[in-house]
């Protein structure tokens, strides 16, 4: 293989976005993807005529370079879907974004009281200094609130409780969103500044995101790019302070490439353990204090349809034990068979090697027909197939001192000039779609000569899909 080939870890938006701009550029690149599908955690996959993602995924952004980059490569194939998310509490439905008159009849006159004092309370005597997730939402919605939306939610997904997720979390996912706000947009005042939280439609591949990242796979081969899939990154060496081999395994034994730029889009704590020579103790040990949380989604198939709108619903009931529930006709027609059946999809969220992450599948389609009966949307019976899929390393935890641990790596790693650490598991950031296909598009543009930095995007809290 020719030296002039720039080394891409990963085939997920990061890595095919940095592929992608190579390509167009003419610039010799060769992706290792560890799945046999492109996409990471943005995959689709097809089983027996229904379409399931990996989570939802919508498709926006205030950067319109992204947005052109999705609507060129899928062009009719890209459409505009009306969001619909509600949360499920105490057995009702709540919608979300909040509308004043379905929050107050099922909170009732006295819980809804208990929100508005505790709201003016937190006004006037804030927590300081904010170090929380528990602290920045109290602040901005009151205790009470906190405690009825948000706490039972977040401590399902992280796994830790809201005392020991860091408040960089709720700057970067509900930045400038307050309960005051919210009512505004409720009341229909000052929606010229809705935050990507309340945007009420989104661009959504007609086959899920799996889609889009394979159409953008041909076009990379096309314009000379290759993409390895099933190949897992071993070692990656360094001699000098330059990055010098990248050896992989797959089907067809090892592979080792001399590797003239890496851009790496894997987990930024596999990379530092993987580096030969090995890290100093420190940069280890920094390593192996940061987390990531993984996923199962355990998808359900249905003889009858659901007769719901959501997108998703977000399960704050303690007694489901999912997090979130996806309803995939509802984000495209097309993810379904169109035969009159349907389909669910629960999310778990859990941590590689735990008790969830190790149940047999059939158990886990067990628990979710349970927790389908618990919302009162479907019996046992009505259920005729399931798949399980897990996704690990899913998410980075920004539990308490993850900033510091971060620092420590980047100090290191910035030794290397022909190293670029992109994407949500790169960074350890956590990115939406777009800001990981912009982490790979400034990579390729940074080794092109422009004085842009990858780490630039999503910092100070910025969040793209905001509107300004």
């Amino acid at each position: 293989m020719p030296t002039s080939k720039v080394i891409i870890i990963g085939g997920g938006p990061a890595g095919l976005a940095a592929a992608h701009e190579l390509s167009e550029r003419e610039i010799s690149n060769v992706i290792l993807e560890q799945d046999r599908q492109v996409g990471g955690l943005s995959k689709t996959v097809p089983y027996h005529g229904f379409y399931f993602d990996i989570g939802g995924h919508r498709f926006f952004s205030k950067n319109q370079e992204v947005q052109s980059l999705w609507s060129n490569t899928l062009k009719t194939d890209f459409l505009i879907r009306p969001r619909q998310s509600r949360i499920y509490y105490r057995g009702k439905f709540f919608h979300y974004p909040l509308q004043v008159g379905n929050a107050l009849a099922g909170l009732g006159l006295y819980n809804s009281l208990r929100v508005l004092f505790s709201y003016f309370k937190a006004r006037l005597f804030p927590i300081t200094p904010e170090l929380s997730f528990a602290d920045w939402v109290s602040n901005r919605f009151g205790r009470v609130l906190f405690s009825i939306f948000f706490q039972t939610y977040t401590e399902k997904v992280w796994g830790i409780t809201c005392n020991q997720l860091s408040a960089d979390w709720a700057t970067q996912r509900i930045r400038n969103l307050s309960l005051s706000r919210a009512v505004l947009n409720a009341l229909g005042v000052g929606r010229d500044r809705k935050v990507a939280s309340l945007i009420d439609k989104f661009h959504y591949p007609r086959l899920g995101p799996g889609q889009m990242y394979e159409a953008m796979a041909d076009k990379i081969k096309k314009k000379g790019g290759e993409i390895y899939q099933g190949q897992r990154v071993m070692e990656i060496q360094h001699l000098q302070g330059r990055i010098t081999q990248v050896s992989s395994w797959g089907a067809g034994g090892p592979l080792f490439l001399p590797a003239p730029h890496v851009f790496s889009s894997m987990p930024i704590t596999e990379l530092v353990q993987k580096m030969r020579p090995v890290a100093p103790d420190a940069v280890i040990r920094a390593a192996q204090s940061l987390g990531y949380r993984s996923i199962i989604t355990v998808n359900l198939l249905l003889h009858k349809p659901l007769p719901l709108s959501d997108n998703w619903i977000y399960l704050h009931a303690p007694e489901v034990r999912a997090g979130r529930l996806q309803l995939y006709q509802n984000w495209s027609p097309y993810m379904v068979p169109g035969d009159g059946s349907s389909s669910v999809s629960f999310e778990y969220f859990c941590f590689e090697d735990d008790e969830l992450w190790n149940m047999a599948d059939s158990n886990l389609i067990n628990l979710a027909q349970a927790d389908l009966k618990l919302l009162g949307l479907g019996e046992g019976s009505e259920v005729y197939d399931g798949l399980v899929l897990r996704y690990a390393k899913a998410y980075p935890v920004y539990a308490d001192g993850h900033d510091g641990h971060l620092r420590v790596i980047r100090g290191w790693l910035a030794q290397f000039p022909n190293l670029s650490c992109i994407g949500r598991y790169g960074q350890f950031r956590y990115n939406n779609m777009d800001h990981s296909i912009l982490t790979g598009i400034l990579a390729a543009r940074r080794l092109m000569g422009n004085d842009v930095d990858p780490w630039s995007v999503n910092a100070e809290g910025e969040y793209l899909e905001e509107r300004s």
